[in-house]
């Protein structure tokens, strides 16, 4: 099971889990206000964060969505409490209400295109037979940014879409440098080839380096970076998307100058990067 983590006093997360795409879940506790990033999976994923929490005697007043993708708002209905979004993620929520989760429905989705073959299979996996997903509408919807006072802490919301998804947003902490990021800075999983983009990806990159974090979350990644490892891959981002651009999405040639440039065999990591940038480039 997985087990509520506190990297500070006012810091809590819950690890993902890959088996069931369940993504990290976070709390923000402040002296007057505590906030929840995203809301689960399921269920069972928003009552195993919200239990532990209670262990800890943590309350919380708010929740904040990423994204509008399955495994961050199945777990809405257990959360009652006001939830804030981003007027694109809001939109996105009312489609998913008009949606079957059954087999056959998820099936034809795949069939067709709309739905990705993985993210069927964990929701299948995830919810068993109870597939009654109940999405309430968030109750706050903001455009380019927000901010929430929670008394010796500042939680700052920016929207930087990015190709995974072009509604999320990100979370900052300036007391604790805690950055949580969501699924922003994955690929876009919902093409006929997962892929990033060129311009999107520097556009991303852009807006979240001006973070100063030493802190930093993505959701499906098992542990937190720290500023080293988060700015190696920034600058993997940065460097992938310049190369694809100068070689003009020739993978090999890319992969060989990036090896050049880190004067090393290029990681499964790398590898996979340059074959996303190359699948945006191309398609």
């Amino acid at each position: 099971m997985q087990q509520l983590q506190q990297i500070s006093n006012r810091i809590f997360y819950l690890p993902p889990y890959q088996e069931t795409d369940r993504p990290v879940l976070g709390a923000i506790v402040g002296d007057k206000k505590t906030v929840l990033i995203d809301s689960g999976n399921s269920s069972s994923h928003a009552k195993l964060f919200l239990s532990q929490l209670e262990e800890r005697h943590i309350k919380a007043d708010w929740l904040v969505l990423t994204h509008w993708h399955w495994d961050h708002v199945f777990g809405m209905r257990e959360m009652q409490m006001p939830i804030i979004s981003h007027a694109m993620t809001y939109q996105e929520i009312k489609q998913l209400q008009q949606l079957s989760w059954e087999d056959n429905a998820l099936d034809q989705r795949v069939e067709a295109g709309i739905e990705i073959p993985f993210c069927a299979d964990a929701i299948k996996a995830e919810l068993g037979n109870d597939r009654t997903i109940l999405l309430p509408d968030p109750d706050i919807a903001f455009e380019g940014g927000m901010k929430l006072h929670l008394g010796g802490l500042t939680c700052v919301m920016e929207h930087v879409g990015g190709d995974h998804s072009s509604d999320s947003i990100i979370i900052y902490i300036p007391e604790e440098k805690v950055l949580f990021l969501g699924d922003c800075l994955y690929a876009n999983l919902y093409a006929e080839k997962w892929n990033y983009t060129i311009e999107t990806a520097r556009q991303l990159v852009e807006k979240i380096e001006k973070y100063d974090a030493e802190t930093v979350f993505l959701s499906h990644h098992e542990a937190p970076l720290n500023k080293t490892e988060f700015e190696s891959f920034i600058q993997l981002l940065k460097n992938t998307a310049e190369l694809t651009e100068k070689h003009k999405g020739n993978d090999e040639a890319i992969a060989e100058e990036l090896s050049k440039q880190l004067q090393r065999e290029l990681n499964e990591l790398e590898i996979e990067t340059v074959g996303f940038f190359v699948n945006g480039y191309s398609g």
